[in-house]
């Protein structure tokens, strides 16, 4: 039965952290999962498991493993060994267990900005220095990949570099040519590829998510990629990802620096994951063509009744970045929390630097999208008259 991705669930009542920080009135298109249940095989996989009534301290599942493994293989051509796999709760525990294995206090990690909020605190968290290369953009505003950026941040410690691709939150989809470059300059500087490839089933067409450490054995060696179904299948609440490292001293460290650090999967999280891979493709394509559906009316909507905002068609993702520079507001998101009633994602949140940015959550029934860009054109359209 293919899924209605219109029906409006509530979900005040399910401890929502996106839909209980705010008021009632306030619509939530902000935290970044969406609004949609799960796929019918996951639920009836879980409501089966916990018929069984315990829930014990469990094994990580080699099955699960073997499911990751196929997942990767017809997805994205990517051969992995079961051996490469390690289970753990979630892709941000899995970018500060690389930051610990791969550094020693006194040494740097390096971001790309705007950036995924965890990634600033990964070098806090493992006392090292934090060193940042922000993105490009070229005349049009299409964000690239900077070589001139990276080399010129890079210092002679820096071990580590977190690489987000689909990055988050600009929704760019990086070119393989974008990738080895960021690959060659790593293997020339002796630096580990920490990437969060988390949204790398949320791609559209005319794009492609390429793991970097596929693009050859060097690259391989050097790459320690964090996946999770997570935010493909809504199903973020149950805690379970994956890393995959190919190089065994590389996966050795990664398992050493975890080991009484970070704790083994979520019993059901891990069913999740494995029943989500098992049998949620067609789910996937279903929810793929919904949100580029979502996606276009975003773009065309800010173009025609959002003066003043500028945005770039995402290309993975279901998550927009919106440039408010020439409203000329303080702080945008606060005045579409105030004056729309509506929340997103204030662009400090991935850089100090991108105050006058919003990121705003597409991944919701199409109405819902809707009507918080209504709120937001006629909140817009008050300021005006009354400056």
């Amino acid at each position: 039965m293919k899924p209605d991705f219109n029906l409006l669930h509530n979900r005040r009542d399910s401890d929502s952290k996106k839909w209980n920080i705010y008021d009632e009135d306030i619509l939530p298109l902000w935290v970044a999962d969406t609004d949609f249940l799960s796929p019918p095989t996951v639920i009836d996989a879980l409501k089966e498991r916990i018929t069984h009534g315990i829930f014990g301290y469990s094994k990580p599942s080699d099955s699960t493993k073997e499911s990751i493994q196929r997942w990767l293989q017809n997805r994205h051509n990517w051969a992995v060994a079961l051996e490469d796999i390690i289970l753990i709760p979630g892709v941000v525990q899995g970018f500060n267990i690389a930051a610990k294995a791969f550094s020693n206090p006194g040494d740097s990690v390096l971001i790309q900005t705007p950036a995924y909020h965890p990634f600033f605190h990964v070098a806090e968290n493992s006392s090292l220095e934090q060193i940042s290369a922000p993105i490009s953009q070229d005349p049009d505003g299409n964000y690239l990949i900077n070589e001139t950026h990276l080399t010129s941040t890079i210092q002679p410690q820096t071990r580590v570099f977190m690489l987000c691709n689909p990055q988050n939150p600009t929704g760019r989809v990086f070119s393989k040519p974008e990738l080895q470059v960021v690959a060659q300059i790593c293997i020339e500087n002796n630096i580990i590829i920490c990437s969060d490839e988390i949204h790398s089933d949320l791609v559209f067409p005319g794009n492609k998510h390429i793991p970097i450490a596929t693009l050859s054995g060097n690259v391989s060696d050097i790459t320690v990629t964090l996946i999770s179904a997570s935010k493909t299948f809504n199903i973020s609440g149950l805690k379970s990802s994956a890393a995959i490292i190919t190089n065994q001293a590389l996966r050795e460290q990664f398992a050493s620096a975890a080991t009484g650090f970070v704790g083994s999967v979520n019993l059901l999280g891990e069913l999740a994951l494995r029943t989500s891979y098992d049998l949620g493709e067609v789910w996937l394509e279903h929810l793929l063509t919904y949100l580029e559906s979502n996606r276009n009316q975003l773009v065309e909507i800010v173009n025609a009744d959002l003066p003043g905002i500028q945005i770039l068609e995402p290309e993975g993702t279901y998550l927009g970045w919106l440039n408010c520079t020439d409203l000329n507001l303080e702080d945008p998101a606060k005045f579409f929390l105030e004056k729309a009633s509506v929340a997103v994602n204030s662009g400090t949140w991935f850089g100090k630097e991108y105050r006058q940015y919003i990121r705003l959550n597409f991944g919701c029934p199409q109405d819902r999208l809707l009507m918080g860009l209504e709120r937001i054109k006629n909140a817009l359209h008050r300021g005006k008259r009354n400056p």
